[in-house]
């Protein structure tokens, strides 16, 4: 049996559950006394070996203490004498520090002194070497050694710098500027002549001379001039193909008249917009030559001086180009080609009246910019090793060109629509009489909801041409131009709704109530239906419910085509913030995407520069307020067109107050002058024989607003079906459909209301009457599961009930059925008393 020891280390020790754990172990057939004895015996033994342990491991520490004592006591003596010499040793350090500083101050002082000896020596050897340069300097000259006379030259310079401004040398510093000068020119004719005639090591000798004497800039421009001449012709070729077209044709007319034939033979004509691809191919063709010429010859400088030729090319045939394109964008249209005039001319207002700016112009304007783009892209590709900076340069000076046609776009864009929106015509057939007018609505309605997806058409297409011709540049611009635009086209509509409230009869009549002329109103009204057919009254009511689809359909449209302008408006954040400021507003090109934090920028970055980048780079403020655009069109809140979303909604709101008007005209007519009508103050007329009584039937007035209201539900189910069929939705549809009829039904009960309130005087004959007419109207409005208002049941009950029961009625009703002040009102004019 095995005792574990570890047990009894344990702080939480329970000697009554270890026994019994070491009784529970014991093999079953063991007796428990048997156990408990063994356990005792091996416990016993266990506790006389530690103690003898004990007792020997303490024998022997109690020997160690006194060698540990001396070792301990050794070990002081030896820490005291360390700590002496180290105190020792600093006091010497502190003594020798003193002495040293002395000596390196001393040392210093000896050092200075000496290097402005090697200095002033060094200085009276470039002021005696100068002195010597400028006496054998003309001799280097006279030699033709140009190399040699480079390196006298920047010796000189050399020497000058050194003994600095030094009057003595003033006249050497003039002779060396003269001497630069003269050398300079002796390198043009030789540095002509090898860059004509591609002699790489001559040019690469005269490119180090010009180098050493600090004239990289003559360089620069000499190599410019050399081969911006060949350049030069290749622009002018187009004007060489106008004249010798311009003569061949004269010649021709000549001849047709001295030979008296009328022939007329057409000459082909170059157009700008075909010869401007063959001229960037061959420029491009020339400038590829020029940079594998000029890695080898100039291997350090080729990055910037192919570039040069570009800017330096479009600075000279700037003012010509953009003249060019002028006239190009005048020949695609008839009225401007006649004039030899373009689109810059137009917006200057140096054309004659009449001659406005077309999609066509802007169009032919987009072809020669894509022309560039296509252009632009190889220049790219070919300048990629160049620095971004002059990269950049190089891209503004192709684009150059188009830079005030591209500040004028949101203008040319806002004539543009103006003048298509101005042709869309939204009138239908002219008046033709009496009984006309329903074909008119149907046919002015028709064109306004065809004219709506025109509009959007139009709009899109806007849209398109500033993508393609500033790509996102003049975006801001867009949007302006585009929100006046739609609200130039709604108030366009808004006028033709004028024009149909004519049409419909309902705009007179409401001038007239206005001005309180209710009996001539009347008059009129009574004259009204006899002028019109009952056909061409819901012809018009037909016609009228059909411009609910125009105000659907331009909401709708107009909804889309604004979600769509936001969508765009969040692609263009996204590219121009990858190609112009990465991913914040920032002037300093080293925020530019692709700008691995070395200040160079990658290939992804250069290719991410197109129009507009180009020109937002160099316009902080117009990126910032674009950027600051693109940024709130992700709001969903934002409204890129806000006035037009608001005129929008008035249109919409003034087509519901129309067709309104419309619907309730006839109900309004029916009800004219109701309160006025003698059967109210009759008296039921005495008879000598007795006769049977009759049943009183509702009078006509309400019975044809009753058959109106029962009949207007089939005029709203076509609508109904239309809304249907476009949205895929019959249940929105047929709610529609519910609510106009609600609508006029509560309008038909309000007019009604209005008359009764308006009868001064009823009798019980009247009232009698009046319960029938009612009693009509509310069956009427419960076929069309509209709940009846409480001021008609008022009228009802009251008029129902005989004089002698009315004042009780009133009394005990105390408002709870009742609406009390129409109570009060019927008893005033059945001449009730309600005074005690």
């Amino acid at each position: 049996m095995m005792v574990d020891l570890g047990s009894f280390s344990d702080e939480k020790f329970d000697a009554k559950k270890w026994i019994n754990a070491a009784c529970q172990s014991r093999h079953p057939q063991d007796p428990l006394e048997k156990h408990l004895v063994d356990l005792e015996m091996k416990l016993q033994m266990m506790s006389e070996e530690i103690a003898a342990s004990l007792e020997d491991q303490s024998s022997a520490a109690i020997l160690r203490v006194p060698r540990a004592t001396r070792d301990v006591i050794r070990l002081r003596d030896d820490a005291t004498s360390l700590r002496n010499s180290v105190a020792g040793i600093l006091l010497k350090l502190k003594k020798a520090e003193g002495s040293s500083a002395e000596s390196i101050a001393t040392l210093a002082k000896v050092d200075t002194v000496k290097r402005r000896m090697e200095a002033a020596y060094e200085t009276l050897q470039d002021a005696a070497g100068l002195t010597q340069l400028s006496s054998t300097v003309e001799d280097v000259f006279a030699s033709g050694d140009l190399p040699r006379a480079a390196e006298t030259l920047a010796n000189m310079r050399h020497c000058l710098s050194a003994v600095g401004e030094v009057a003595e040398f003033a006249n050497i510093r003039r002779q060396l500027e003269v001497l630069e000068d003269r050398l300079d020119t002796m390198v043009q004719p030789r540095l002509t002549d090898a860059l004509s005639n591609r002699k790489v090591d001559v040019a690469r000798d005269l490119r180090g001379i010009l180098i050493r004497i600090g004239r990289f800039n003559s360089l620069e421009q000499h190599y410019t001039k050399v081969h911006l001449k060949p350049i030069k012709q290749l622009w002018e070729d187009f004007d060489s193909r106008q004249r010798a077209n311009k003569l061949a044709s004269e010649k021709n007319e000549l001849e047709r008249i001295s030979s008296g034939h009328d022939v007329r033979s057409s000459l082909p004509t170059v157009s700008f917009s075909s010869w401007l691809p063959s001229f960037y191919d061959e420029l491009l063709l020339y400038l590829e030559q020029e940079w594998k010429w000029c890695m080898v010859a100039f291997p350090d400088d080729y990055k910037t001086l192919v570039p040069k030729l570009i800017i330096e090319t479009m600075a000279t045939v700037g003012a010509s180009f953009v003249s060019r394109i002028n006239l190009a964008t005048g020949d695609v249209v008839p009225e401007t080609k006649a004039l030899a005039r373009g689109v810059l001319d137009i917006l200057n207002g140096d054309m004659p009246k009449g001659i406005k700016v077309q999609a066509k112009h802007l169009k032919a304007l987009i072809e020669l910019h894509n022309m560039t783009d296509t252009f632009v892209r190889n220049l790219q590709h070919l300048f990629a090793e160049s620095d971004f900076q002059v990269l950049l340069d190089t891209l503004k000076a192709a684009y150059f060109p188009y830079e005030s046609f591209k500040q004028k776009y949101g203008q040319m864009e806002r004539l543009i629509l103006s003048a298509e929106i101005a042709g869309v015509d939204l009138r239908g057939a002219v008046t033709r009489g009496i009984g006309a007018q329903g074909i008119e609505l149907s046919e002015t309605v028709r064109r306004m909801e065809e004219s709506i997806p025109q509009v959007i058409v139009l709009l899109e297409a806007s849209v398109e041409r500033c993508i393609s011709f500033t790509a996102g540049s003049e975006a801001d611009e867009l949007i302006l131009a585009l929100d006046d635009v739609m609200l130039q086209y709604i108030s366009t509509l808004q006028e033709t709704l004028r024009s149909l409230r004519a049409i419909c009869g309902v705009e007179i009549g409401l001038e007239k109530k206005d001005i309180g002329l209710e009996k001539k109103e009347g008059a009129h009204g009574s004259r009204k239906p006899d002028s019109i057919s009952n056909e061409e009254e819901w012809s018009i009511v037909q016609g009228a419910l059909q411009i609910l689809t125009v105000a659907d359909c331009l909401t709708s449209r107009s909804s889309v085509f604004e979600a769509s302008l936001r969508a765009t408006l969040a692609r263009l954040s996204t590219s121009l913030s990858l190609s112009v400021f990465g991913s914040s507003l920032d002037q300093n090109h080293s925020h530019v995407a692709g700008d691995d934090g070395s200040g160079e920028i990658s290939l992804a970055g250069r290719a991410a520069l197109n129009v507009a980048a180009v020109r937002l780079l160099d316009a902080p403020e117009k990126a910032r307020k674009l950027f600051n655009l693109l940024e709130q069109s992700k709001d969903p809140r934002f409204h890129a067109l806000p006035l037009a979303s608001q005129r929008v909604a008035a249109f919409a709101d003034t087509v519901n107050e129309l067709v309104y008007d419309v619907l309730l005209s006839k109900v309004r007519q029916r009800l004219n002058d109701v309160s006025r009508l003698p059967i109210w103050s009759s008296i039921e007329e005495p008879s000598a024989y007795p006769l049977p009584s009759f049943s009183a039937y509702p009078q006509s007035y309400v019975t044809n607003v009753g058959e109106y209201l029962l009949t207007l539900p089939q005029q709203l189910e076509p609508l109904a079906e239309g809304i249907s069929n476009s949205d895929a939705n019959t249940d929105e549809a047929q709610l529609f459909a519910t609510e106009w009829m609600f609508k006029v039904a509560e309008g038909a009960t309000a007019l009604y209301i209005e008359q009764l309130r308006g009868i001064q005087y009823i009798t019980d004959h009247g009232a009698l009457q009046l319960s029938v007419d009612i009693e009509y109207l509310s069956n009427v409005l419960s076929a069309l599961s509209m709940p009846i208002p409480p001021i008609l049941a008022t009228f009802h009950t009251c008029v129902s009930t005989t004089r002698e029961q009315l004042k009780d009625l009133v009394k005990s009703d105390s408002g709870n059925q009742l609406d009390l002040p129409v109570a009060n009102l019927v008893c005033k004019m059945r001449r009730v008393s309600l005074e005690q």
